[in-house]
C-alpha cells in the first residue's frame, strides 16, 4: 500500500510523515508540499528536509493564485500576524475564525492531494489536522466533521480508490507531539513561526502552541 502524506513542514505533518513511514516503509510514502502565497514559506524548506531524512519522495505545488484576492494575515503582503493565543483572537473575533485562516485552503489541498495520489497509485491520503486547531472555530477546515465530509468525498469521488486518514483529529498538539517523541521525529528540522524571519518569533499563536506542547513533552526545542 502507497500513502501520500501532506506535509507542511511542520510538527503535525512531520510526525504524521514518520506514522506512515513507520507503518507502510519510507518507499511506498509519498509527501507533498504546497506554496499558497504564505509569508512563512521557509516551511516548505523544512518539508524538503524532513522528506530527505525519512527518503521518502517529495513533491510541490503552487496554488498561490487561488488565494491571490484574500486578505489572510497568513500571506504575504497582507496585514500583520497576530502575537497572541487563538483563544485571545477568538475573543475578539467573536467565534469567527482567526484572520490567519485562509479560506477553505485545506479542502483544496485535500484536493489536490486526492488527485495526486490516486494518479501515483496510492491508497490513501493524510493529513495532520489536529483539535487544537479546530477549537473554538480557528480553523473550520480542520474539524473532526469537516474531515469526516472530505473523506467521504474523497472516497466518492475517487470510486472508492482513496481513503482519507486524519489520526490526530481528536487528539491535541502535546498528544501529537508524545507520539512524535515515541517515534524519535526530527523535531529540530521543523518550522512552524507564522511570521516570514529567519527564526521563529516565539510570539505568533502556532509558536506559543508548539512551544507549549513540547514542553509538555520535556522537549526544550523551539
Amino acid at each position: 500500500m502507497k500513502a501520500l502524506v501532506l506535509s507542511s513542514g511542520g510538527v503535525d505533518s512531520t510526525t504524521l510523515l514518520a506514522i506512515a513511514c513507520d507503518r507502510y516503509g519510507a518507499e511506498n510514502v509519498i509527501s507533498l508540499s504546497v506554496y499558497y502565497g504564505q509569508k512563512h514559506s521557509k516551511e516548505l524548506e523544512a518539508a524538503a528536509k524532513v522528506a530527505d531524512y525519512y527518503g521518502v519522495r517529495h513533491m510541490t505545488s503552487d496554488l498561490s493564485e487561488v488565494f491571490s484576492s484574500s486578505d489572510c494575515t497568513l500571506l504575504k503582503g497582507r496585514g500583520d500576524i497576530p502575537h497572541e493565543s487563538y483563544a485571545e483572537q477568538l475573543k475578539k473575533t467573536g467565534g469567527s475564525p482567526v484572520s490567519t485562516y485562509v479560506p477553505f485552503r485545506n479542502g483544496l489541498f485535500l484536493a489536490a492531494a486526492a488527485s495526486c495520489a490516486l494518479s501515483e497509485g496510492c491508497s490513501v491520503v493524510m493529513y495532520g489536522a489536529h483539535a487544537d486547531d479546530a477549537a473554538g472555530n480557528a480553523y473550520p477546515d480542520c474539524s473532526e466533521e469537516f474531515v469526516e465530509s472530505m473523506g467521504r468525498a474523497i472516497s466518492l469521488g475517487t470510486g472508492g480508490e482513496l481513503t482519507l486518514e486524519a489520526p490526530f483529529v481528536r487528539m491535541d498538539k502535546s498528544q501529537v507531539v508524545a507520539k512524535g517523541v515515541a517515534l524519535k521525529v526530527p523535531y529540530e528540522l521543523t518550522w512552524s513561526c507564522y511570521e516570514g524571519g529567519d527564526t521563529p518569533c516565539l510570539k505568533c499563536a502556532t509558536c506559543l502552541d508548539r512551544i507549549a506542547a513540547f514542553r509538555a513533552n520535556g522537549l526544550m526545542i523551539n
